[in-house]
């Protein structure tokens, strides 16, 4: 061993010193980190809490804009329902004027057929005479 090389236990000891250094460093750290990392949670909790707010925020006006658009179409489904119905009846009332008229119509052309068969026919009597 030459004079500047150090022995083991003193490498030893210099170690341990470092290691107690280190940790030493590292407890004032940690004290000091203590109160701005606590700072820190505190933020980020009121954060979050803001976060939560707004986002139950727009879940109320999502809702409501939801509720709103379903009575809207609700409303245009009645509507629309109302409207069927009221095309069904005039529907309705249409073809039932339409029969009524054919019916007519048919029954006045038999009663114009039979008057033309009973003229023949008197025609015919007429001429045996």
């Amino acid at each position: 061993m030459g004079f500047k090389e150090a022995g083991a236990a003193e490498r030893r000891e210099a170690a341990a010193r470092a290691k107690q250094a280190l940790l030493q460093k590292f407890k004032t750290l940690h004290v000091d980190d203590a109160a701005t990392l606590e700072a820190k949670r505190a933020e980020a909790d009121a954060i979050r809490r803001a976060a939560d707010a707004r986002r139950e925020e727009r879940d109320a006006i999502r809702k409501e804009t939801e509720a709103a658009e379903a009575a809207r179409r609700a409303a245009e489904e009645l509507e629309a329902a109302a409207r069927r119905a009221e095309e069904e009846v005039a529907d309705k009332a249409r073809k039932e004027e339409e029969y009524l008229a054919a019916k007519a119509a048919e029954e006045a052309l038999d009663a114009e057929r039979k008057a033309a068969r009973d003229a023949r026919y008197a025609a015919r009597k007429a001429r045996k005479k």
